[in-house]
């Protein structure tokens, strides 16, 4: 699976969102700026975030986004499947969308098995990495400099 700028770009700003929790609505203008991320793009990325209930947003001067639930309890790969869709490496896995499976046995692939481990790691390490670990990390960086 390659994730996209979608994705890329969505947990950028999650990850800001993040950093800044509890400081109130963070203006669109500032996040893409922080993030160097197209404004309109970004705009288009948090509407998505904001339907599937990620992120709030507040209209008006003071507006802008805020995450939805504390940063310990939002996963990337939450924010990668709202983005990005299903966490597949390949297509014969993606019972989501129908696409898959191609073959007419399965469960005797091999080859489907060997994908199956890395889809299984995959969402692992999305499922069990938080905007809160992220945000610990960002904190032993900086002091670490």
């Amino acid at each position: 699976m390659r994730v996209s700028t979608r994705g890329e770009y969505g947990v950028r700003a999650m990850f800001d969102l993040a950093l800044n929790f509890g400081k109130g609505p963070i203006a669109l203008k500032t996040i893409a700026e922080r993030q160097m991320v197209s404004e309109s793009y970004l705009e288009q990325l948090m509407a998505e975030l904001r339907k599937a209930g990620l992120v709030h947003s507040k209209r008006g001067a003071q507006g802008g986004y805020e995450l939805a639930d504390r940063p310990v309890n939002v996963s990337i790969g939450e924010i990668i499947r709202v983005l990005e869709g299903p966490i597949t490496p390949v297509d014969c896995l993606d019972t989501d969308t129908e696409r898959g499976p191609y073959c007419g046995t399965p469960e005797r692939c091999v080859l489907r098995n060997f994908w199956r481990e890395l889809q299984d790691s995959m969402t692992q390490v999305l499922d069990n990495t938080t905007l809160e670990d992220l945000r610990q990390d960002a904190y032993r960086l900086e002091v670490a400099e």
